[in-house]
């Protein structure tokens, strides 16, 4: 999920395991340890020369549990070098910092894994993207709430039981809410299974996630043996069917057969993409796994990547989403979340 949340979570999970001895510092170092596999965005950037590859160097090896295991230790060992000093001696020990650690890092590619992102949790043994797709990158509503109970627990005092309280209700809260959009994964993958067998369209796959910043608006990419087919389905719907699909062409203007960075990016896509050239050595990548802004326009995915030729591979211009599209998906995405 997004960074901040990830700072939330491993704040509870310092809080969880060395709230008592230490108070408000273990949170901090919580926070600390849960932001540490998101700066995999900054390391394949110094790591790599072309962009393509330090996008999809992102929840790789340093989302992994092999690297939660070798970082908890390190970072373990390192700031109990450092903390184990004067006033703070014996009030802490080496094991306390190594399972901080490793709960902080551990829990944040588990919870990615279940976004439609993807995760390569095994890495290095496969590079093959967990992602269960039943909560969106972004989702306030499992966010806030355990936000409110870290922020309230770190005005007691590190041995009043009500700090404990507070933690066990964010967590309680935010599980409990992880669990419903599973529920909700469920049911809608259910309900588009019945749209298409009443619709009587063939399909030989499909996948489902919730929109951005919510779990009530489903999106549904299938695929045909020559097209993919798009559709929405909001949980306020009158009719628990998914009603509307629009047909995008599998357009390839770049192939995995031409450039391996082309099949890299499909892996990453699980297949669901297109590519239109739109300029003189210019070309758009869409992940389909994500809406198209304009019905009308098959080339107007919200997740896109400018390539270009550049050495006998591809390489990408940096992201910069377009404004007025932004600003038009989120209009079209409230009014659809009310159902129709």
């Amino acid at each position: 999920m997004d960074s901040f949340t990830q700072i939330v979570l491993g704040a509870a999970c310092g809080e969880a395991v060395l709230g008592k001895k230490i108070g408000n510092k273990a949170i901090l170092f919580g926070a600390i340890g849960g932001t540490i596999p998101d700066l995999d965005v900054l390391v394949g950037k110094y790591l790599f020369g072309n962009d393509i590859d330090a996008m999809l160097f992102h929840r790789g090896f340093m989302h992994s549990v092999l690297f939660s295991i070798l970082a908890a230790f390190i970072l373990g060992w390192g700031v109990y070098r450092l903390y184990n000093s004067g006033k703070r001696r014996h009030t802490t020990t080496q094991k306390d910092w190594i399972l901080l650690f490793f709960w902080a890092l551990f829990t944040h590619p588990i919870l990615d894994c279940f976004t439609p992102y993807g995760t390569q949790l095994f890495t290095p043994f496969t590079t093959y993207r967990v992602a269960f797709n039943n909560i969106a990158v972004i989702d306030p509503f499992y966010t806030l709430p355990f936000l409110t109970c870290v922020i309230i627990l770190m005005f007691f005092n590190r041995q009043n039981n009500r700090r404990r309280f507070w933690l066990k209700l964010g967590l309680g809260v935010s599980s409990a809410y992880l669990f419903l959009t599973v529920v909700n994964k469920l049911y809608v993958d259910a309900i588009f299974r019945k749209s298409v067998t009443e619709s009587g369209m063939l399909i030989n796959r499909f996948s489902i996630q919730p929109s951005i910043f919510n779990n009530i608006l489903w999106y549904a990419i299938a695929e045909s043996d020559t097209s993919y087919f798009v559709s929405y389905y909001s949980l306020l719907d009158t009719k628990n069917r998914f009603l509307e699909f629009n047909e995008l062409p599998k357009q390839r203007d770049l192939t995995p057969e031409e450039f391996n960075d082309i099949k890299n990016l499909a892996d990453f896509s699980k297949d669901y993409y297109s590519v239109y050239k739109i300029g003189d050595n210019l070309y758009q990548y869409n992940d389909l796994r994500y809406p198209i802004i304009d019905a009308d326009n098959p080339n107007s995915s919200v997740f896109y990547l400018i390539l270009f030729k550049e050495n006998e591979r591809l390489n990408m211009k940096p992201f910069k989403p377009k404004t007025d599209n932004v600003n038009k998906a989120l209009s079209d995405l409230w009014i659809r979340i009310k159902g129709i």
